[in-house]
């Protein structure tokens, strides 16, 4: 805990046999309540890997998507109890030992959000980003901040930490189930006007790290592009998206009830 508040790390995994023991094993056990991973029907032995280290493990008995998977991460992590969740991918391409300040600055009460932000700092190439994913990831973050009116270091980080109320709060069933989730669900953070904080990040890419194809970050971009589009045409009362307005769109706070789950 942190100030008698629970912290929650939730693992949204997908093919980490390899590099899901490195990354439990940096996470800061010593104020971490609770540790969840939810597997994304993996083809190889995350599962086997997250159970011999006690983490809480669900697994999807079919492949619901990066999205999907954070949005059943949530859920689980609410329902156990959770004051403040922290995402981080358990691929090992972000430091797990940051969880600690994120999770403080949750806990001071200055943010309801915190972002690991790659671009502060030297972080991002040093740490080997491809420099077509720097370039673009800067593009679409400058476009970003015109359209939303904000002034953040980057957009695409996905290595966050959430307050409950946040998570309560927040139509997440009406965000993607794919990529483009992340980006969505800081969008409706922002609408709702919540404290956003960050934190300078390094970042790590080899080979095992996930990273996803260039067809993919195109979508990814062009996804991107649309919900910072929609969120000025909202803000002008041209559109009403569900995505922002729909308050019914929350997470059920009980834990995930998935046909076939496996749980620790």
């Amino acid at each position: 805990m942190i100030d008698g508040q629970r912290v929650a790390v939730v693992l949204p995994a997908f093919n980490a046999s390899l590099t899901l023991l490195r990354t439990y094993r940096e996470i800061p056990m010593s104020i971490v309540d609770d540790v969840i991973l939810t597997d994304d029907a993996s083809h190889d032995d995350t599962v086997q890997v997250a159970r011999s280290l006690g983490i809480h493990t669900i697994v999807h008995p079919r492949n619901r998507g990066y999205g999907g998977n954070q949005k059943t991460c949530y859920q689980a992590a609410l329902a156990r109890g959770a004051d403040i969740v922290v995402m981080l991918h358990p691929d090992y391409q972000y430091s797990p030992k940051l969880v600690l300040p994120m999770a403080s600055m949750i806990a001071s009460g200055h943010y309801d959000v915190v972002l690991a932000s790659r671009i502060l700092g030297k972080g991002a190439l040093v740490g080997g980003m491809p420099l077509y994913k720097y370039i673009a990831n800067r593009a679409l973050t400058l476009i970003e901040n015109l359209l939303l009116g904000q002034k953040l270091s980057e957009y695409h980080s996905g290595y966050r930490a959430w307050s409950r109320k946040v998570l309560e709060t927040l139509p997440l069933e009406a965000c993607s189930d794919d990529f483009v989730f992340d980006n969505q669900m800081l969008a409706q953070a922002i609408w709702a006007d919540y404290n956003i904080g960050e934190i300078s990040c390094p970042t790590r890419y080899f080979k095992e790290a996930s990273s996803i194809n260039f067809r993919r970050s195109c979508t990814y971009g062009l996804g991107v592009l649309k919900t910072a589009l929609t969120y000025r045409l909202t803000q002008w009362g041209v559109v009403k998206p569900r995505l922002l307005l729909d308050r019914s769109a929350t997470l059920q706070i009980d834990e995930p009830d998935i046909d076939a789950v496996a749980r620790h």
